[in-house]
């Protein structure tokens, strides 16, 4: 088989970093990344061992490459003015519909991040980020509650994570082509949640 030649007819040559990360995410995803070898992303891509190591240095990178794929827009998203401007309440109603907008829109990398465990260097920062992330939007919560607009009953960090919880357990059903658009979504998961925490 040519380097460049697609398998099953699925991938379109040429090859390029982008769509090399692509494939290597469907593969950690499928397998898992540490039952992912070389070999399993030289026969999903249809490149050589050597084709591939022309994009990248190591399997690592492309798993940060992956993850980063659903960090940066998800980090991104705590500094738009919609996240940090107005009551927390409208802040937190933000934060919601643009992380199932991310999702949505980048629903494979965001799948290899919910898969993650820890066991290597980018997987341990990739949680640290996520942390960071999570850390954000708690304080977020106790603003609103602060605000009288949250329940005072409900503790702030394990709120955003039961929010949260839920906008994440979509990366297992979702499926942009034959699901409601991700504005719809929003729009009914907000409705939901905001009803349960509002005082």
């Amino acid at each position: 088989m040519s380097e460049q030649a697609p398998q099953r007819g699925r991938w379109k040559a040429p090859y390029n970093l982008d769509r090399l990360v692509e494939v290597a995410v469907r593969v950690f995803t499928e397998r898992g990344y540490d039952g992912t070898s070389l070999q399993h992303l030289t026969q999903a891509s249809g490149l050589s061992r050597s084709s591939i190591y022309h994009h990248i240095e190591s399997k690592e990178q492309l798993l940060r490459l992956g993850l980063e794929r659903a960090l940066e827009p998800l980090l991104a998203s705590t500094t738009d003015d919609g996240a940090t401007s107005g009551r927390a309440l409208d802040r937190l109603t933000y934060l919601i519909k643009r992380n199932v907008e991310i999702l949505a829109a980048e629903l494979p990398y965001v799948r290899l991040l919910l898969s993650v465990h820890g066991n290597t260097e980018t997987e341990r920062w990739a949680l640290d980020q996520r942390r960071t992330f999570d850390k954000f939007v708690a304080g977020v919560v106790q603003e609103a509650i602060d605000d009288g607009d949250v329940r005072a009953d409900l503790d702030a960090r394990t709120t955003a994570r039961l929010i949260f919880g839920t906008i994440n357990s979509l990366a297992e059903w979702y499926r942009p082509a034959r699901r409601r658009k991700p504005g719809e979504l929003a729009d009914q998961i907000c409705s939901m949640i905001l009803r349960g925490i509002q005082a």
